[in-house]
């Protein structure tokens, strides 16, 4: 059999493997993982190869799904037509992307029900970046000459944006984590969208500050070094492995300003952060298999949760202070009406404008961090300050 041939073979049975999961399973990024471990016949670009396909019909799902069935050929077609072009991808591009590319109305690519929460995404230019592959994106920290010496001498490239000036995307598909520069705690791999958070929201901010939803921390260790020497930042989470991935992060970018927390402290702060848990609906482009797990009844348990967690931290805000709810989706039902329920059973706090829009208009008492306009994940932000 020829190459070309055994990558559509071993390309439909991976799919074959997948398809089970693709409509249920929240973690299919790790069940994909997992998967192209096993095949230990696989070098690094063959992973990629396999990688960049399967994410490519995850993206566009209806119009692959219903062929595998009657038409597999045809499903490879497509799925080769809408594949990046990479090196990995070329040589599978030039042997199955033939005929004419595949037509029809881009908004099925989204699920239909989600229009009523973001009507926005289904057409114009929010459309064409939802099914963008997602960019990569560092936060530098320090020392940029030795990060972009390195990146230089490894042959890789990369660029600014004027959205803000640590923010630099890498045009290669590498792994960053194995540079000298990423081990000096030089950078972070953090989305652009994800950094606009704390740029919109705050300017020279100063004084203790809680991150109440920390996770593995891309915002606390942001949030450290704009605080720099003027204040410190606490970073709470209730899994205590995301805590400890945390603590890693921050030991190696040498930050002393963070501080862990396994239990949130009595007391008030000048400023909270509640980077809530959602439906992640801002980050489709970049799992798109979230397009087709995520429900409707999984929005409003989020939302819920949403309130409940804003409804808890704000009372750790001093008088004076500010806290900053964020989420990376797109739903106004976890957004704009999250922000509204809560200022209606909280009159001492009120929203005010972000520091910075970025291009962004403020709506709903927030800002929606579209993904077209710096080519980023989708996130919201509202800025409220406490009387």
């Amino acid at each position: 059999m020829s190459v070309a041939g055994n990558q559509q073979r071993t390309f439909l049975r991976l799919l074959a493997a997948l398809r089970p999961h693709w409509h249920r399973d929240q973690n299919l990024p790790a069940r994909i993982q997992q998967l192209l471990a096993r095949e230990r016949s696989f070098g690094s670009r063959d992973r990629r190869l396999y990688r960049e396909l399967i994410y490519t019909t995850l993206r566009h799902l209806p119009w692959i799904e219903p062929q595998l069935d009657t038409a597999p050929d045809e499903a490879v077609r497509r799925v080769a037509w809408l594949a990046a072009e990479t090196p990995a991808t070329r040589a599978f591009r030039e042997s199955f992307a033939t005929g004419e590319a595949p037509k029809g109305d881009r908004a099925e690519l989204l699920p239909a029900w989600f229009r009523e929460h973001c009507p926005e995404i289904f057409s114009g230019e929010e459309l064409t970046a939802q099914l963008r592959r997602a960019p990569l994106w560092i936060r530098v920290q320090r020392d940029s000459e030795r990060v972009f010496a390195e990146f230089e001498q490894r042959g890789w490239k990369w660029s600014a944006t004027e959205a803000t000036p640590h923010a630099f995307r890498v045009h290669d598909e590498v792994d960053l984590t194995k540079t000298e520069s990423f081990a000096a705690g030089n950078f972070e791999v953090q989305d652009l969208g994800s950094q606009l958070v704390l740029e919109i929201a705050l300017n020279e901010p100063s004084g203790v500050w809680l991150d109440a939803c920390a996770g593995a921390g891309g915002k606390t260790l942001q949030l450290a070094h704009l605080l720099g020497d003027r204040g410190r930042v606490e970073a709470y989470d209730v899994r205590t492995a995301a805590l400890d991935e945390l603590q890693r992060r921050a030991t190696r970018a040498a930050l002393r300003n963070v501080s862990i927390r396994t239990e949130a402290r009595l007391g008030t702060y000048d400023g909270v952060i509640v980077d809530a848990p959602c439906s992640g609906s801002g980050t489709w482009r970049r799992s798109p298999h979230l397009k087709w797990t995520t429900t409707s009844a999984r929005i409003r348990e989020a939302a819920a949760l949403q309130l409940t967690l804003l409804r808890e931290h704000a009372a750790r805000v001093a008088p004076g202070g500010r806290l900053i709810y964020a989420t990376c989706s797109l739903s106004r039902r976890e957004n704009e009406d999250v922000v509204a329920a809560f200022l209606a059973e909280n009159p001492e706090f009120a929203t005010e404008t972000p520091a910075k829009d970025l291009g962004f208009p403020l709506r709903g008492g927030g800002t929606t961090i579209w993904p077209s306009r710096w080519d980023t994940d989708g996130f919201f932000v509202a800025v409220f300050r406490r009387r």
